[in-house]
C-alpha cells in the first residue's frame, strides 16, 4: 500500500479532518503502542504539543490510544520539537510524539513521531504503523482520549541541556526574542535569561490561534522594529515549534540560514571543531556562503531541498553542520534535529566570545541576487523530454560560467515547475529566469 499519512514531516492536515481527526489520532496511538510492545516490556513513550488550540485533544487521543494496548504516556505540554526529540533519545522513552504543524496557520497541526535514537521513525516503521492505522480505522475503532497531567520536569531537563551547549555566558548581551506565539513562548525568555541575556521577548502571549500569525521566523517586521527601537544587540526569531531561527543584526538586517552557517563554521573551524572542513546545506543556498566557506577553505555539499536530506547527508559523511537558508541548523555534536533555541544560544556565544555583532560576525558574506519563478504545469515531464528547455537552460548556463547557477526542478506537492537563477548580475538573472520559465510554459504549461 502506498503511503498516503506520513510526509517527509509526519502527518500533517486540518485539524479535525482525517488524517488529524480524534479517530485516527486515537489510532496511531493504538498502532505506535503494539510497535513500542516490541521494544520494551514496559515501554513509555513522551509526548509534547505546540500552542495551536488543537494540540490538548490530538496528545490526549494519542495518549487514550497508547493506554488502550497497555503503554504510559508522559506529558511534556508547550516544547519544542527538537525538546521531545533530545528527551526521546536521552531518558528512556521509546519513542517521542510532537503534536505540531512548524510554520502553519493555527487551523493546521501535525503530529511527528520520534524513535528512540532522537530521530525520525524509519520508513519501514512509517508504513508499518500507517497499515495498522488503516486496518483500526476499517474495524471502526472508538476514539477515546486519556486524561494528561503536565510533567514539569521534561522541558526543565531539556533547557539545562542546552545551556551545558555554551562555555560563554551571554552577560551584558541585549536580545530581542520574536517567539512566534509558539512552543517557544514561555521556554526561550527563561533559557536566554539563565544564559545571562538581557532579553526582551515579544509574541510570546500564545491565545492558540496567533501562533505564526504576524511573527516568528516568517515574518521578521516586528522584530526587526523592536531590535532598533530598543537598541539591542540582536533578535532573534523563532517558528511555531522552535526548529528553526531567523537572526535580524543591530542595524536590523536580516540574518538568514545561510550566514547563520558562515558564522557557524567559521568560529568551529577556527577551534579545530568543523568536522572534514565541511558544511551541508540545500540547492537553496545562496551562492554567495558557497563562495564564502571556499575563502575560509571550508567545502559546502549540497542536499535536495528539505532538513531531512541535509540530516542524511551529514550522517553518511560524518558532518558536524549544516542547515537551510529557512533557518532549520543542525549542531550534530548537541542535537538529532535542527533546534532554533540551540541555534540561537550558540550564535550569540560566538558572538560574545568574539565581542561582534552580527554584521561583523557575516562580514565577507555576498548575497547573489536569486529569483524564483512557480510555472504551472499539466504534467511533470523529464527534463530530458523538455528540449527547448534544456536548450535555455544549457545557453545560460554557459553565459554564467562560475558567476551564477541555475536550478529547475518540480514541486513535490504542487503541479509546478520552479525555476531558480542566482547570479552576481541581477540583469542577468530576471532574463535567464524570464527564457526559462517561458520554455517550460511553451512545452508543458
Amino acid at each position: 500500500m502506498a503511503k498516503r499519512l506520513f510526509g517527509t514531516d509526519g502527518i500533517r492536515g486540518v485539524a479535525g479532518e482525517f488524517p488529524l481527526d480524534p479517530a485516527t489520532a486515537h489510532a496511531l496511538g493504538v498502532a505506535l503502542g503494539d510497535v513500542a510492545r516490541h521494544h520494551s516490556a514496559s515501554p513509555e513513550i513522551v509526548i509534547g504539543m505546540d500552542t495551536r488550540e488543537s494540540g490538548p485533544w490530538i496528545a490526549a487521543q494519542v495518549a487514550g490510544g497508547l493506554s488502550r494496548v497497555g503503554v504510559a504516556a508522559r506529558f511534556a505540554g508547550v516544547v519544542t520539537t527538537p525538546g521531545v526529540a533530545y528527551l526521546t533519545h536521552n531518558d528512556s522513552f521509546v519513542a517521542g510524539v510532537m503534536i505540531s504543524a512548524s510554520h502553519n496557520p493555527y487551523q493546521d497541526n501535525g503530529i511527528k513521531v520520534f524513535g528512540h535514537s532522537g530521530y525520525k521513525l524509519p520508513d519501514e516503521e512509517e508504513h508499518e504503523i500507517e497499515e495498522e492505522i488503516f486496518r483500526l480505522l476499517e474495524s471502526g475503532v472508538t476514539a477515546a482520549p486519556s486524561s494528561l497531567t503536565v510533567d514539569e520536569g521534561l522541558d526543565h531537563r531539556y533547557l539545562d541541556h542546552l545551556l551545558t551547549t555554551i562555555s560563554t555566558r551571554l552577560d551584558g548581551l541585549r536580545i530581542v526574542i520574536d517567539c512566534g506565539n509558539g512552543a517557544a513562548s514561555r521556554l526561550a525568555p527563561d533559557l536566554f535569561r539563565r544564559a545571562g541575556a538581557e532579553v526582551t521577548a515579544i509574541c510570546a502571549a500564545p491565545d492558540g490561534r496567533n501562533i505564526n500569525l504576524g511573527c516568528g521566523a516568517l515574518d521578521l517586521e516586528a522584530l526587526q522594529k523592536a531590535v532598533i527601537e530598543r537598541g539591542a544587540d540582536m533578535g532573534v526569531a523563532f517558528d511555531g515549534d522552535a526548529d528553526r531561527a531567523i537572526f535580524v543584526s543591530k542595524s536590523g538586517r536580516i540574518i538568514d540560514g545561510d550566514a547563520v552557517l558562515l558564522i557557524a563554521a567559521r568560529d568551529l573551524a577556527a577551534r579545530g571543531r568543523l568536522a572534514g572542513a565541511r558544511v551541508v546545506a540545500t540547492v537553496m543556498s545562496n551562492l554567495g556562503l558557497e563562495k564564502a566557506l571556499e575563502r575560509e577553505g571550508v567545502a559546502l555539499a549540497r542536499t535536495s531541498v528539505g532538513d531531512k536530506y541535509v540530516l542524511e547527508e551529514m550522517l553518511r559523511s560524518g558532518a558536524t553542520l549544516g542547515g537551510e537558508q529557512s533557518g532549520h541548523v543542525i549542531f550534530t555534536d548537541y542535537s538529532t534535529t535542527g533546534d532554533g533555541m540551540l541555534t540561537a544560544l550558540q550564535i550569540m556565544s560566538i558572538a560574545a566570545r568574539a565581542g561582534s555583532g552580527l554584521d561583523e560576525l557575516t562580514s565577507g558574506l555576498e548575497t547573489f541576487p536569486q529569483r524564483l519563478v512557480n510555472v504551472r504545469v499539466r504534467e511533470k515531464k523529464s527534463l530530458a523530454d523538455l528540449p527547448s528547455v534544456v536548450k535555455e537552460v544549457r545557453e545560460c548556463e554557459t553565459a554564467l560560467g562560475d558567476t551564477g547557477r541555475i536550478l529547475v526542478r518540480f514541486s513535490g506537492t504542487e503541479p509546478l515547475a520552479r525555476v531558480m537563477v542566482e547570479a552576481s548580475d541581477a540583469r542577468q538573472v530576471d532574463e535567464f529566469t524570464t527564457r526559462i520559465a517561458n520554455a517550460i510554459k511553451r512545452e508543458i504549461g
